[in-house]
């Protein structure tokens, strides 16, 4: 848990809102929402909304504006939660500290459940784009915001990654590739929902600039973060199994690497997120404290 007292209250925003901006589902079709709202209200660490509208505020806007954003970004990271844990690809009984989603409602809900949340994020967003029709500017950052996060969780992101992921399981990895498929798989939805936050709050180019060094190093700092964990970490505080990589010989920087080496490359990658922002001071506190919070949960 991140005890960082704007990373409570932006995740308590978020907490308080998160199922404000699901469309509303006939009675008929019940069971879809029952699963998205499952696998959404699981306790999990909210950290991509939570950076959006850091973000958004950091660049001068208003975080009420970037909400429906920040929670479609959420919606966006729990399908792909449910959609890695089915039995095609990670296979994962336990997830956020509770019972996978297709282990309470079958694969074909977990699967209509995923596709529900991800559409879900999209109408959100497009919706609240009719709010500026006669604001042309802050359609422009919004459109800017979405297209960000499209990219993020699409095939030249998030979808990319996983696919070198798994085509990578039980074969030979180099550290290009190993970083090619966490830049992309993880690192890449985390940039974009930092990308999109300061799109909607209005940031100049270096500001953009940036946030977008920040957001590679956090996102694939993250990701080492997960790898070590899933080796040194008790399954009570990750919310899932651990030793899973090993057992599935899947991608990761302990195997690779070595814990040490792991936690070094860790420390370096920590060290350049803090460093993108040290010129905004102490305005960017708390993009520097988020950093090494991340960084500090493998110990």
């Amino acid at each position: 848990m991140i005890e960082y007292p704007e990373y409570r209250r932006l995740k308590y925003l978020v907490e308080e809102h998160l199922l404000d901006f699901l469309p509303e589902i006939d009675p008929l079709s019940l069971t879809l929402y029952d699963g998205m709202r499952y696998s959404l209200k699981s306790e999990g660490k909210r950290i991509r909304p939570v950076l959006l509208l850091a973000a958004c505020e950091l660049a001068g806007g208003e975080t009420a504006t970037a909400l429906p954003y920040a929670c479609a970004v959420e919606y966006i990271h729990t399908y792909s939660l449910i959609h890695d844990d089915l039995p095609a690809m990670d296979d994962d009984d336990v997830r956020r500290g509770r019972p996978t989603n297709h282990k309470v409602y079958g694969e074909a809900i977990a699967i209509l459940a995923g596709d529900g949340l991800i559409s879900s994020a999209f109408e959100a967003m497009n919706k609240d784009l009719f709010l500026y029709f006669d604001r042309t500017d802050e359609l422009k950052q919004r459109i800017r915001a979405v297209f960000e996060l499209s990219k993020g969780c699409g095939c030249r992101g998030m979808i990319a990654g996983q696919i070198a992921d798994m085509e990578a399981e039980a074969g030979r990895v180099s550290p290009e590739l190993l970083d090619y498929i966490h830049i992309n798989k993880t690192a890449a939805l985390i940039e974009s929902a930092i990308i999109a936050g300061a799109y909607i709050g209005g940031a100049d180019e270096e500001l953009l600039g940036a946030l977008r060094v920040y957001g590679e190093n956090l996102g694939l700092a993250f990701q080492i973060a997960d790898d070590i964990l899933d080796v040194t970490g008790d399954e009570r505080e990750t919310g899932k199994r651990t030793g899973q990589d090993s057992a599935m010989r899947k991608a990761a920087y302990p195997a690779l690497c070595g814990l040490g080496r792991s936690k070094e490359r860790l420390s370096e990658l920590t060290g350049a997120a803090v460093g993108a922002m040290a010129r905004y001071r102490d305005n960017a506190e708390f993009f520097v404290e988020i950093a090494k919070a991340l960084a500090e949960r493998t110990g």
